[in-house]
């Protein structure tokens, strides 16, 4: 199929298209928040809809839902703009966008965010969903955000050094690559310099961004560019679908 969004396709098209062995449904995550003063607050919400399509790709049996724009953001509430879920409202959407799956003949569902904030959603939402869905309903939820900030760094090469996890080189390059128009080059600036380690994540997440980022950026936009952020696209990308395609194998 050259088009693998079901917003885009027809309740007929969707029916045949499972059918035909597209039983996999893939559920991005993302986020509404700031993004420092060069970058849109849809920066993880754009980025979730292309990782989404690149993903299914890859998989060759899937759809891709409708991403979910507003997350657990929380942490970046000190900042204009920016929207937050409870953990429990986004678990709950997800739970019943998997619902509405099983029903229509869906087997297999990858939930995987843009957006860090989310992932200690995900990294306990998998038994969770289990127990409340129908056994035929497989849910895989890819929660290693560390995994992430890997591969961009790897995607970067010389400079992985500025890769702090939010609106550094590779998300303001994905941007690049993306929506080059919405990104405000002349407004980039270096953020905190701490790499993102777990210790850092946690403050982040408990205390708020701008507590120990003052102007919203966790690394350094600067060098940025499309050919990053196609790098940074497709390394996770890749990462994604073969996590999910290994757990797949291991549920059957």
């Amino acid at each position: 199929m050259s088009e693998l969004r079901i917003e885009r396709l027809t309740s007929p098209e969707i029916a045949d298209a499972i059918a035909d062995g597209m039983r996999t449904a893939v559920l991005p995550l993302g986020a509404t928040e700031q993004h420092g003063a060069h970058l849109p607050l849809s920066v993880d919400s754009e980025h979730a809809d292309r990782l989404g399509v690149l993903v299914a790709e890859r998989l060759g049996d899937a759809l891709v839902l409708p991403t979910l724009r507003v997350g657990c953001s929380s942490h970046h509430l000190g900042f204009a703009g920016t929207l937050s879920l409870q953990p429990s409202t986004l678990e709950s959407v997800c739970l019943d966008c998997c619902e509405s799956l099983a029903v229509h003949g869906f087997r297999r569902v990858l939930i995987f965010s843009a957006h860090i904030g989310n992932y200690p959603l995900l990294s306990e939402i998998e038994s969770r969903l289990a127990a409340r869905l129908p056994a035929a309903l497989e849910v895989v939820a890819f929660s290693d955000s560390a995994a992430v900030l890997d591969a961009w760094r790897a995607a970067v090469g010389g400079l992985a050094g500025q890769v702090g996890g939010h609106a550094d080189v590779a998300e303001s390059s994905v941007m690049l690559a993306l929506r080059p128009e919405a990104v405000r080059t002349s407004r980039a600036a270096a953020g905190l310099a701490e790499p993102m380690t777990d210790e850092l994540l946690k403050r982040v997440l408990t205390g708020g961004v701008k507590a120990v980022a003052p102007d919203g950026v966790l690394g350094d936009p600067r060098g940025m560019s499309s050919e990053l952020g196609f790098a940074c696209l497709n390394a996770v990308a890749g990462m994604v679908a073969e996590y999910a395609a290994a757990r797949y194998r291991s549920l059957t």
